[in-house]
């Protein structure tokens, strides 16, 4: 008895020693491991997934049809929908397709949808059909529109009723010319060519369609097309495939969250966020998922009282916006635990919890096109991710030196890349392997290449560059810094410069335009500024400039200032610089240039006076 005493002493003993040093020499270890089990365990799911015939998400939906088909899954405007409701909708959506629609399985169908239960019939009744769907933006106009049809080679247009009244009618004439079917959530049709959609449902039966449609074959194989303009410009349609729907699926699962709990969308489901991470999430959760047609900062918590909401999605405006509105007594009255989102700023996140109490904020990175993903698990303030002792078994990354300048990586003496020092700033880039492959832009070959580093560090490899800018610290903390290249971040949109200069170029008054984000205080990411190049004898008309960007650009790419130059500035590879421009930003105290802004009561862009720049910073005039 004495020796196994002495046994057991000695074994507690270590065990308090193992204990005491890892606090001190591993203080995240235990955060890290059941971060690590939790990520391994989502892979193995997947696996599990596969060995039983689940190939997509619409498999899996199916799946929680069987298993919890009275269970609520939507509520919207105060209407309830239960898995099986929106199963048997969605067997009418395909139904009527495949009765009234002339295409097969494999092709594409681009869906232009606001946010509603008619969104996801949809998108689940193609799907139930094989088709690969293509989420469009609902601000962008006709002309990306158009662009962005052709790019994924659609054969059919599913437009929405709230969407109706953006769309023109060349723009439909132009669709029926190139052979794409147009279809309209709508009983009345302008021409006998364009399909309506709600009178077909009303005549086709609610069984399902023969499975061997939506059978996968391999889970590898595309299931969406979600645009991002990247950065590189022009809106690129990111290849989705069927095993990244079901990857996406358990972001919440990794979080904590359970089948009780009820999610909030406010987000546009045409958004990577909102649909695979949401809606996907609620579905592998067999969750109930509470959608709002468009995120309303009054509703917000009322809303989350009403419905008993326990976590929600975000963007860094969304959370700034709450701590914006006037302090009430039930601001802590909710049952929300758990919120997951990017783009919230330190002063932002630390002014949420002390108002609205402890909800546990998952911030994570991640791009529409690449498979690299970080989760901040262990609630830093300002940091998007972590690289913990395990990471380096989950994926393959790191932080490249890249001279911001140029806007090209840093190379030794051999041509190789350098790897960012610690609380640098470098270009994040990961490895592509056959377990984090890049699927790449359809259509896009070009973008697709660009997207790629090769010979990185040894002949040979080859590197998905993100074109971002993170930072890392001394405790393996990564932080989000900038976005490269010619993209910026406003209203939680990237904004394409190039595309907007094209539309701002098309003025008879314009010789030439650089577009670039400009900074202020208290507002995430950069607001759109442009500076011109007048045409020899012609003159700033900012009437006619305002009317031209409110009929061709959505409003978080609209430029709200404007800069006049005589001479554009440009780099040694004819780039237009950008940066000194940007750093400048639109302080008329600084710029002798003429300067202006976007001022909506006068229907026009005004000279920018001290006066008004003073009541811009102040945050007196809103943007």
């Amino acid at each position: 008895p004495s020796m196994l005493c002495m046994w057991l002493s000695t074994i507690a003993g270590g065990i308090v020693v193992l204990c005491v040093s890892l606090k001190i020499f591993l203080p995240y270890f235990w955060e890290d491991l059941i971060y690590f089990l939790r990520r391994k365990k989502s892979k193995a799911t997947v696996k599990k997934w596969t060995k039983n015939r689940i190939h997509s998400l619409i498999d899996l939906f199916m799946h929680m049809v069987e298993k919890n088909p009275h269970k609520p899954f939507l509520i919207y405007e105060g209407t309830v929908y239960t898995y099986q409701n929106v199963d048997r909708r969605s067997n009418r959506v395909a139904q009527a397709f495949l009765h009234y629609g002339n295409l097969k399985k494999g092709d594409t169908v681009a869906l232009l949808m606001g946010n509603g239960p008619d969104f996801i019939h949809v998108w689940f009744g193609l799907a139930k059909l094989g088709f690969i769907v293509a989420f469009l933006n609902t601000s962008i106009h006709s002309r990306s529109l158009l662009r962005c049809i052709n790019t994924c080679a659609a054969k059919a247009l599913v437009i929405g009723e709230d969407c109706l009244g953006l769309i023109e009618k060349e723009f439909i004439l132009n669709l029926l010319e190139n052979n794409v079917a147009v279809w309209l959530m709508s009983t009345s049709s302008p021409s006998q060519h364009v399909h309506t959609l709600p009178d077909k449902l009303d005549k086709v039966p609610d069984n399902p369609v023969p499975s061997h449609l939506r059978a996968v074959t391999d889970t590898r194989n595309t299931a969406l097309y979600i645009f991002t303009s990247g950065s590189t410009g022009f809106p690129k349609a990111a290849i989705i495939t069927h095993l990244r729907t079901l990857a996406a699926s358990l972001v919440f699962t990794q979080c904590g969250a359970v089948s009780q709990d009820i999610m909030y969308v406010t987000l546009p489901l045409y958004h990577i966020s909102a649909s695979l991470l949401g809606i996907g999430g609620c579905i592998q959760l067999g969750a109930t998922c509470v959608l709002k047609k468009k995120f309303s900062v009054r509703q917000f918590w009322n809303d989350c009282r009403k419905y008993n909401v326990t976590m929600f999605l975000y963007i860094g405006e969304l959370c700034r916006y709450l701590c914006n509105q006037p302090c009430k007594e039930e601001d802590r009255v909710h049952e929300v635990r758990i919120a997951l989102g990017n783009g919230i700023r330190p002063s932002v996140w630390k002014e949420f919890l002390m108002r609205f109490g402890p909800i546990k904020i998952f911030e994570f990175y991640g791009s529409t096109e690449g498979s690299l993903s970080f989760l901040n698990y262990s609630n830093k303030i300002g940091a998007v991710g972590r690289a913990g002792i395990f990471s380096k078994f989950l994926h393959s990354f790191e932080l490249l030196k890249y001279d911001v300048w140029k806007q090209e990586v840093i190379k030794d003496e051999n041509g190789r890349c350098e790897k960012a020092p610690i609380g640098k700033p470098g270009l994040l880039v990961l490895q592509v392997t056959e377990d984090t492959p890049f699927s790449g832009y359809v259509g896009n070959k070009e973008a697709s290449e660009k997207k790629l580093l090769h010979n990185v560090f040894v002949e040979g490899d080859v590197y998905l560059d993100t074109g971002d800018l993170l930072e890392m610290d001394e405790d393996g903390f990564l932080y989000f810094t900038d976005r490269v290249g010619d993209t910026f971040r406003w209203k939680g949109e990237n904004v394409a410069t190039l595309e907007v200069a094209e539309i701002i170029g098309m003025m008879d008054f314009v010789q030439e335009v650089n577009i670039y984000g400009v900074s202020i205080k208290n507002y995430e990411g950069r607001i759109g500024m442009a500076a011109i190049v007048l045409k020899r004898y012609h003159t700033f008309n900012g009437e006619r400039l305002y009317k031209h960007v409110e009929d061709f650009l959505p409003s978080y790419a609209k430029p709200r200032f404007v800069r006049i130059m005589d001479v554009m500035q440009i780099t040694a590879t004819f780039k237009h610089q950008k940066m000194h421009l940007a750093n400048e930003g639109f302080n008329p105290e600084i710029i002798s240039e003429p300067l202006y802004f976007m001022y909506e009561p006068a229907c026009s862009y005004i000279p920018l006076t001290r006066e008004i720049y003073q009541k811009v910073v102040s945050g007196e005039i809103r943007l």
